[in-house]
């Protein structure tokens, strides 16, 4: 059997070029291109090697010698260990400048497109936004205690955590508190994640549970949810076996699109938007971005649970949303129904396959929006050729395959890229979510 090479123990002295895509210091050393966590353009500094390959080696920082004008202190004392941050090391106006700087440079090297006009960034809230989660839960017997939380950097073990600063305050507060609660139960042990989903007023918890708790399990479950005025759920299977505990009533949790006017209700397990502040100032921008009238008819892809195609609903005349996931499409219809909204319509379809015999892929719209995956939506942009929309807005969380897309869209399908932007859905981290629109030239 093959063994690994063994790293070199001495620190490494090196000058920081630039940063990567996920927000690494990248230098070079004899030839090699080296990574490093923590570290910033223009910093000299010693490391260690974490792991080195054939083409590329990894590091972290173990002395400063020189700090970059944008280094911030970080304000969370699990930063580094725990790997739910990249970017606090960064002062905030410097992760957006490092966010649109990748967008732009994306769009040029992938998308052979230059953005004319870069849109003011969307900001918000830099700590305690996050609102949904998947945490991960791990009973440690030689410590004799649960840890509640998110896996260590690059590391596949749960982080020691007592609070996360980017979480809620409602549950970012009370790791400690939680995972001494579960230390108590009988199946502290057959318990792996916690989904988290809170509201505009409700926080839900979704235990996934590999075994029955007994009844004394749930009583102190019980307990532990009056206490702190929360909603715990069992998910025995999959997330449509998500219930609530016996004798407790179904907390449905819901947010606002205030400036819309609309409240969507969702389940624990079911995709939203982690930042209500961002999400309602992306949906207003959208909404602006498209100039809709009552005369538009407006393709919403990529729907979800109609978070966007909702919004819409209110301006344009018709609006049709498309997702995958029939869950989601049977909510997007209860919370159409629920915000009395009757000039919509969504169907369930795979936008990567072929569309064109589908009744709505047969009729025309005069605008288009699209929120895909980070899988991006090249397959789906061949009907644009059919549909012929005169505006389109494109929501991503992956610039490189918005980029790739863009290319697409401005040198093959005739559009004009009028602006694009960045949006901090996700302070702290080096996660990038971005807007463009496109008009038919």
């Amino acid at each position: 059997m093959a063994h690994k090479k063994k790293l070199p123990q001495d620190p490494v002295t090196v000058t920081i070029e630039s940063l990567s895509h996920d927000g690494r210091g990248v230098t070079h050393v004899d030839g090699k291109v080296v990574f490093i966590d923590e570290a910033l353009p223009g910093e000299t500094l010693e490391f260690v090697y974490t792991d080195s390959r054939r083409d590329y080696a990894e590091g972290k920082v173990v002395n400063l010698l020189t700090r970059a004008e944008h280094r911030a202190d970080p304000e969370c004392p699990h930063y580094g260990v725990c790997g739910g941050c990249s970017f606090q090391h960064v002062d905030d106006g410097e992760q957006i400048h490092f966010k649109e700087d990748l967008l732009q440079e994306q769009f040029r090297r992938i998308g052979k497109v230059e953005i004319p006009e870069v849109w003011e960034a969307l900001t918000g809230p830099h700590w305690g936004y996050r609102r949904k989660a998947r945490m991960g839960v791990k009973w440690v017997a030689k410590k004799g205690k649960v840890l509640v939380g998110f896996r260590e950097r690059r590391n596949p073990f749960l982080a020691e955590i007592d609070s996360c600063k980017v979480m809620h305050p409602l549950v970012g507060e009370n790791l400690l508190a939680l995972g001494d609660m579960i230390a108590g139960l009988t199946i502290k042990d057959k318990i792996p994640q916690i989904e988290v989903a809170i509201g505009d007023t409700e926080v839900v918890l979704a235990f996934r549970v590999l075994v029955p708790p007994t009844d004394e399990d749930k009583q102190r479950m019980r307990g532990f949810a009056h206490q702190h005025n929360i909603s715990i759920c069992l998910q025995p299977k999959g997330p449509d076996t998500i219930v609530p505990l016996d004798g407790e009533p179904e907390v449905i949790p819901s947010y606002a699109l205030a400036e819309q006017g609309l409240k969507f209700n969702f389940r624990p397990a079911m995709f939203t938007q982690v930042n209500y502040t961002i999400n309602q100032k992306m949906v207003t921008r959208a909404l602006d971005a498209l100039e809709l009238t009552k005369d538009d008819r407006v393709l919403d892809l990529f729907c979800g649970l109609g978070n966007f195609t909702l919004a819409l609903a209110t301006r344009a005349g018709h609006v049709v949303g498309i997702e995958g996931d029939l869950p989601l499409v049977k909510h997007a219809r209860e919370n159409a129904r629920l915000n009395k909204l009757e000039n919509v319509e969504f169907h369930v379809a795979d936008l990567t396959k072929d569309l064109k015999d589908s009744p709505w892929c047969k009729q025309k719209f005069s605008k288009v929006l699209l929120d895909p995956s980070r899988a991006g939506a090249s397959e789906v942009l061949h009907n644009f050729k059919h549909w012929q929309p005169e505006r389109i807005v494109y929501v991503s969380c992956n610039p490189s395959t918005l980029a790739r897309d863009a290319g697409i869209l401005v040198n093959e399908l005739g559009y004009k890229l009028v602006k694009a932007g960045v949006m901090d859905m996700f302070p702290q981290t080096a996660h990038v979510e971005s807007i463009a629109l496109f008009v038919k030239k």
